[in-house]
């Protein structure tokens, strides 16, 4: 307890240290157009002040909660003045150019939708304000005053927290519905599953054959389903995955196309995870799917399955999936990691029964586990800090139509639809008995 309270006593005031550098460039750009003198007293003054109310906010900081909005909007604030100060001094940016492109930056921040498309406007808005008034206004200040009122602004129209601190430095016994998997390296991949199983020593099986997802349904029972119920086509793709082939077809929103395309090229494809084929083009290079297999040492079950989909000319992957389940008053959940460097950010589904024997499984639920959950896994402690990322959600349903096993799995942001995968499941033909 004692370590624990020293690392948090350092922490604070490394915070506090951090803030007070932040602080000392704001207020020395802010300063500045006044000359040498009027910088550093400014340097000074940023320093004291942010410093201090970082300080203050720390204090009245409770354990599992994020630091409080009004110093995050403080701290924003003072990092974009030495931009806007850049901006002005090097670009001769005006007032407009300089609020529209901070408004920008705060609303690609936000990742909402809604905030993405408010930033620009808002702060071209501001921008005319300040031209029209006071045209030699320093670009530091437009840029500092821009982003305190998009954050307030943004804060009064959007109250509902997209994200939330859940859990800090705990046990992963503590959070069941998150999988404490992550990537040892800056590129997660196909080899993803040998590499953990060289770290856990137990016997690693390559495209393991006739495994499933999962390895009984009968783990899933709960109040809204009944594995009994269930078609036995839906049952044999859960349980025997590899049986099957996927066909896939991605529709994706228009509105989100560009932003998923800039994510794509900036953060999907260097890590080697999540990297989603935007049109059947793509797909016709082909998918290949498989699932490796972890058994630990002395123990006859898998303990873990390791659902891989690349491309099949190049082996570039599309999904690096860790799937697993769990079971909490009486109800049986399924958890998929994607594991991350450091860390992992999972899915938490909740199943439910659909007419025809069909199966859902969705994060939107009432429940108090499904959802979306980021967390970092420290190297040594092995304790996790995780984000709750309520903004997100999706619910994949399996079932049966005229003789065909199908599957829509769909995505929302921030409660707009913005992809749906449509899955056709063939059985892969067998070879004929000797």
């Amino acid at each position: 307890m004692a370590a624990g309270g020293a690392a948090s006593a350092r922490e604070r005031t490394g915070s506090v240290a951090f803030s007070a550098v932040i602080g000392a460039v704001a207020g020395a750009a802010l300063a500045s157009h006044r000359g040498a003198r009027a910088a550093g007293v400014g340097a000074i003054a940023g320093a004291a002040g942010l410093a201090t109310s970082e300080r203050v906010a720390r204090a009245r900081q409770r354990p599992g909660e994020i630091p409080p909005l009004w110093q995050r909007i403080a701290a924003s604030a003072a990092l974009v003045a030495p931009v806007g100060w850049a901006a002005g001094r090097v670009a001769r940016a005006g007032p407009v150019a300089v609020a529209t492109g901070t408004g920008t930056l705060a609303g690609l921040l936000g990742l909402r939708p809604q905030k993405v498309l408010l930033g620009p406007l808002f702060g071209a808005a501001i921008g005319r304000v300040f031209a029209a008034r006071r045209p030699s206004v320093p670009a530091a200040i437009v840029a500092s005053t821009t982003m305190l009122a998009y954050r307030v602004t943004s804060a009064l129209l959007f109250r509902d927290a997209q994200v939330s601190l859940l859990a800090e430095r705990v046990r992963a016994e503590d959070l069941p519905f998150v999988v404490p998997r992550e990537a040892r390296s800056r590129y997660v991949g196909t080899g993803y599953v040998r590499q953990l199983a060289d770290v856990l020593g137990g016997r690693y099986v390559a495209d393991a054959p006739d495994v499933g997802i999962v390895a009984s349904l009968e783990e899933l029972a709960g109040p809204d389903f009944d594995p009994a119920a269930v078609d036995p086509r839906v049952r044999e793709f859960y349980e025997h995955t590899t049986r099957f082939r996927l066909d896939i077809i991605p529709r994706w929103r228009l509105w989100v196309r560009p932003g998923y395309l800039l994510y794509r090229t900036l953060v999907a494809r260097p890590l080697g995870q999540a990297n989603v084929p935007m049109n059947q083009r793509e797909i016709q290079r082909g998918v290949r799917s498989r699932i490796d297999t972890i058994t630990l040492p002395d123990r006859d079950v898998v303990a873990v399955r390791g659902w891989i989909r690349s491309f099949a000319d190049t082996d570039e992957p599309i999904y690096v999936g860790i799937y697993t389940t769990y079971r909490h008053d009486g109800r049986g959940y399924v958890s998929v990691g994607f594991p991350v460097p450091q860390g992992s950010f999972t899915a938490t589904l909740q199943p439910r029964a659909r007419p025809g024997g069909g199966l859902i499984l969705t994060s939107r639920s009432d429940l108090d586990h499904p959802g979306h959950y980021l967390a970092y896994i420290d190297p040594t402690s092995r304790e996790l800090t995780a984000l709750a990322v309520h903004g997100f959600a999706e619910q994949l349903d399996v079932h049966v139509d005229d003789g065909q096993l199908l599957a829509e799995h769909a995505f929302w942001v921030f409660g707009l639809p913005f992809l749906v995968l449509h899955y056709r499941m063939h059985r892969k033909p067998t070879d004929p008995p000797p």
